[in-house]
């Protein structure tokens, strides 16, 4: 079969903030010969550096990364414009023969990369004004509810805080009268543009949130105050949508004299905490997932060797080979 016969192939590294993807997929892209995409909703803007730890220069010398400093801070930036950016990587790269590797924590870019984008049917302002009003008076957990009794098996995947996901299971499902799980599914069956491996990475919890600690204080002693000061100076104001991401935002308040530096810091600690949370919710759902810890890494080399030697253009050259494999071991151990 000819690579052009054949369908791309993508591992696809996923899970949450401060986990450790990065020096991980470094460690694996270099053992392959591969590149890398960037799956992070905020490492696509130029000038935001420090906040959204980007790989660094040094980083990108050793393996070669996509989908960084595509837009500016002011310019829109979605999961669509994700999978037009990405689709032409991938094809290229597929024709080089190089493996690919998708690394990231924005579930929704990968999901949608791998699975394309299901719209629906078209919002229904009326409903979604009830569903307003009943989460204003009543909470999540009411609405929660009634999709518990109306939809169980979209209720078994949504978060029950969930409010954006569970009002539009509701909406999806009074319109049509159908599932919009089953409706994801029959889209999925539409034909899968690419092969992929997904493999997540996890951690205790306790030594999770001490690693998100830790970055944050690395963030402020590397220079991201005046990161955002800077960005401030060039006129991105503190309304666009990427000045309001985390980190970014707190820093604003900071500069404005809203609070104290370390009443910031502890502040991004809190909300980067809570988004990790929301980010082991996400992944954890997906079934296709196979859950490793960032070190276990002679586990790992074998899961993505034995993907990549799959692949039946590349011959003799599928999977890393043994000389880069046991390198890569022996300098992680």
């Amino acid at each position: 079969m000819t690579v052009a016969d054949s369908k791309p192939r993508l591992i696809v590294l996923a899970g949450p903030t401060a986990v450790g993807k990065t020096e991980l997929a470094l460690q694996l892209a270099s053992a392959a010969g591969g590149e890398i995409i960037s799956a992070d909703a905020m490492q696509v803007y130029r000038l935001m550096d420090i906040g959204t730890a980007k790989p660094t220069a040094q980083q990108r010398s050793l393996v070669k990364h996509h989908l960084l400093d595509v837009a500016d801070p002011d310019e829109p930036f979605n999961a669509a414009l994700f999978i037009k950016h990405a689709q032409p990587v991938i094809e290229a790269l597929h024709a080089e023969r190089k493996p690919i590797f998708v690394v990231g924590g924005t579930g929704l870019y990968i999901r949608a990369l791998l699975g394309g984008l299901f719209d629906g049917p078209q919002a229904d302002e009326t409903l979604r004004t009830s569903y307003r009003e009943a989460l204003s008076a009543h909470g999540p957990a009411c609405l929660y509810e009634e999709l518990k009794k109306k939809d169980e098996q979209a209720a078994r995947r949504i978060h029950p805080r969930d409010a954006v996901r569970i009002m539009r299971a509701l909406e999806v499902l009074e319109i049509s009268g159908k599932s919009i799980v089953e409706q994801h599914r029959q889209h999925h069956f539409g034909g899968r543009r690419y092969d992929y491996l997904k493999i997540g990475f996890m951690l205790e919890r306790q030594s999770l949130f001490d690693r998100i600690g830790q970055r944050a204080e690395q963030m402020m002693a590397g220079g991201f105050v005046e990161e955002v000061r800077r960005l401030l100076e060039m006129g991105y104001t503190e309304t666009l949508k990427s000045m309001q991401s985390l980190g970014y935002r707190h820093v604003v308040r900071y500069l404005h004299g809203l609070q104290d530096l370390s009443t910031t810091v502890q502040i991004i600690k809190r909300d980067t905490r809570r988004y990790a949370k929301r980010q082991m919710t996400w992944f954890g759902s997906d079934r296709e997932m196979i859950w490793f810890k960032p070190d276990d890494r002679d586990a790992i080399v074998k899961t993505v060797s034995s993907f990549l030697s799959e692949r039946p253009d590349r011959g003799n050259q599928g999977g890393m080979n043994r000389q880069a494999g046991s390198g890569f071991l022996e300098s992680s151990k």
